[in-house]
């Protein structure tokens, strides 16, 4: 197995596994049974999707397709615009 994905977001987790699901890449997302003793790990990094060795290259391919980290260190400002919503 391939470590092909890492995050502390169960949705983003769940988002690779599906997309490569999709491509017929069979996909696991570990560290999920973890996520009820929160109070008591460390709760980064655990999360991992993971491949077979074979469907490594494809699997990256299809994960940065997806773009899930981009961005991820801006911050939102006041004068941002809201989602949905024109300008004045």
């Amino acid at each position: 197995m391939q470590l092909i994905y890492q995050t502390n977001n169960l949705f983003d987790a769940h988002l690779v596994k599906h997309a490569l699901e999709a491509a017929d890449i069979p996909a696991f997302v570990f560290g999920e049974s973890l996520l009820g003793a929160g109070g008591e790990l460390p709760l980064f990094g655990m999360l991992r999707v993971c491949v077979p060795d074979s469907a490594k290259a494809e699997a990256e391919d299809i994960v940065a397709a997806l773009g899930l980290d981009e961005g991820a260190d801006a911050p939102i400002l006041d004068d941002d615009d809201a989602p949905g919503f024109l300008p004045a």
